[in-house]
């Protein structure tokens, strides 16, 4: 293509190509800064509701919810007890070294969706295309070289469908993770293998991964986490005040609510009279606990049993589902089958992508809400003046990587590969300000990461809490822009801040 309008002739046959390369970077540059004037940022907003699917609320008559981190949200000491105490597992019961206990958790270290390939030992984060991202592969708690990545994968970043996770995250060599209980997990599976490394220990890397798996499995199991936060609630729960507001206001709109949870009864008996008040169970049509998902999405052996006020088993059959009683256990089909909710008119919230919410999508046709608090967080980065400017300068910085190419002369290639050097730090940049280890959750230096594919296939819509509910006010969602039709977008980029004006200038950005 030509110059864009404005800008400078090309430059005559012979003439300083180095000078007018320069020139226009630098006419770029005060463009891009000019569109992007101080106080332009705040644009995306946190508690906002994202939709992938088309999905109209007002038809929705059913809401369901899982438990933790659906309706409790947990402070991020829980990340450190559990670390400490699954650590402490290995070194008393499973009679790992002593030296682990100078181990602490380090917050911010890993970030959920990531990949484990345990016969490598390598903690990695994976785009949608399953490419392995350079410079976020760990062994240990220290980055593994790019070279000695892709001589892992045969000369190669890509992983072959067969090893990548099954349906559950769970391949035949890799795992993923995506609970947000797992950022525990990963940081305590990265510091054993620092040490073990460090002290020149061999070890098995099976043995380990399964070791560090049930360590981790028995502070759950063995109900030790659960004795934390009900000491304690106000430490460990967030915004457990907004809870009440937003089931209350489904209720009066004359929904139906039920609540799905792996937890027990007590746990979420005393997590719920904390958010929501004693009587928070007749705000609930139904109220099922260690419901063993996802195995009660797709397994029809355990039937329901109801648990007296006390939690005690009872023994009677159970040939219907009754407002204000407890239920352990039981299956979905007895659930669709006793309720008749079906289809469309349900939408289930949850944070497990896989667990919570993939069968109900895929098998039932109910309508899914993702749960994803590293949202806010995320969200917050890319508001600042610093994100918009680095991300925006690099997409023009890339518009004229593409547009200048033509010039292959040594001076001219000396100009676009220092251009080139500019755009690697600044997507250095971006990704730091995030997680200096594995960057994002939702994207690679260019493509959604595996999470955000799995989010898109298993959710309708996702938010960063519950209490972002009440501000999803419209009908539909806006039409998301396929690449081709990309350059019809460039009004809304940046909306308020891109004017119609510049968009011949800009449509090459992009």
């Amino acid at each position: 293509p030509g110059p864009a309008a404005g800008s400078q002739p090309l430059p005559a046959e012979g003439a300083d190509t180095k000078t007018y390369l320069w020139a226009r970077y630098h006419e770029m540059k005060k463009l891009v800064y000019d569109l992007l004037p101080p106080g332009v940022c705040n644009l995306l907003n946190p508690a906002a509701i994202y939709a992938n699917n088309e999905i109209s609320l007002g038809d929705v008559e059913i809401y369901g919810f899982d438990y933790d981190y659906t309706l409790a949200q947990y402070s991020n000491l829980l990340h450190s007890m559990i670390f400490n105490t699954a650590r402490d597992i290995l070194i008393e019961q499973f009679k790992y070294p002593e030296g682990l206990g100078k181990y602490d958790y380090i917050p911010g270290f890993a970030i959920r969706g990531l990949h484990y390939d345990v016969q490598k030992s390598l903690l990695m984060k994976i785009d949608a295309f399953h490419y392995v991202q350079l410079g976020t592969a760990y062994r240990g708690l220290k980055p593994v070289p790019d070279e000695e990545v892709i001589e892992l994968y045969g000369g190669t970043q890509h992983i072959p469908l067969y090893q990548m996770s099954d349906f559950y995250g769970k391949g035949p060599s890799l795992k993923q993770f995506m609970d947000i209980f797992s950022l525990p997990e990963m940081t305590l599976l990265s510091s054993v293998i620092d040490y073990f490394i460090t002290h020149g220990i061999e070890f098995d890397q099976v043995h380990l991964y399964k070791d560090i798996s049930d360590a981790i499995r028995d502070v759950h199991v063995k109900g030790v986490m659960y004795k934390w936060i009900e000491k304690d609630m106000e430490q460990y729960i967030l915004h457990g005040d907004e809870i009440y507001a937003v089931l209350n206001r489904l209720v009066n709109h004359k929904k139906k609510l039920f609540l799905i949870t792996n937890s027990p009864f007590s746990f979420v008996d005393k997590g719920m009279k904390h958010m929501v008040g004693k009587n928070w169970r007749d705000l609930f049509d139904m109220v099922i606990v260690q419901a063993d998902k996802p195995n009660f999405f797709t397994d029809r052996r355990k039937p329901f049993r109801k648990l007296d006020d006390k939690g005690s088993l009872q023994w009677d059959k159970i040939n219907q589902l009754e407002k204000g009683k407890i239920y352990k256990e039981g299956n979905l089909f007895d659930f669709l089958r006793l309720t008749g909710w079906r289809g469309s008119k349900v939408l289930y919230f949850g944070d497990h992508l896989y667990s919570d919410l993939a069968d109900l999508m895929l098998r039932h046709g109910w309508r899914t809400g993702a749960i994803v608090p590293e949202l806010e967080t995320e969200i917050r980065i890319i508001n600042t003046e610093q994100y918009m400017h680095s991300l925006t300068w690099q997409q023009a910085l890339t518009g004229l990587l593409e547009r200048m190419q033509m010039y292959q002369d040594a001076e001219s290639k000396q100009v676009l590969l220092e251009w080139m050097k500019e755009r690697q730090e600044i997507r250095s940049l971006t990704k730091n300000l995030f997680n200096p280890q594995f960057g994002s959750i939702f994207r690679t230096f260019h493509n959604p990461t595996y999470f955000s594919r799995r989010l898109v296939r298993f959710s309708d819509i996702y938010m960063a809490s519950i209490s972002c509910l009440p501000n999803y006010d419209v009908d539909y969602p806006r039409r998301t822009p396929l690449q081709h039709e990309a350059p019809l977008w460039m009004d809304q980029l940046c909306t308020g801040c891109m004017k119609t004006p510049f968009l011949e200038e800009m449509v090459h950005i992009r």
